[in-house]
């Protein structure tokens, strides 16, 4: 394999690995919201 195959490939790797990390993340943040919504607490306790 020569280096720009490899290049390419750990590229690929690299954003791919990247971008499923984030993706993986923001689904937990969407189940952790949906689990657990915003409540407003009152001013008058």
């Amino acid at each position: 394999m020569d280096n720009l195959t490899f290049a390419v490939t750990m590229v690929v790797v690299g954003m791919g690995g990247t971008l499923l990390t984030l993706w993986i993340l923001s689904l937990i943040m969407s189940i952790l919201k949906s689990a657990f919504p915003y409540k407003k607490e009152e001013e008058g306790k």
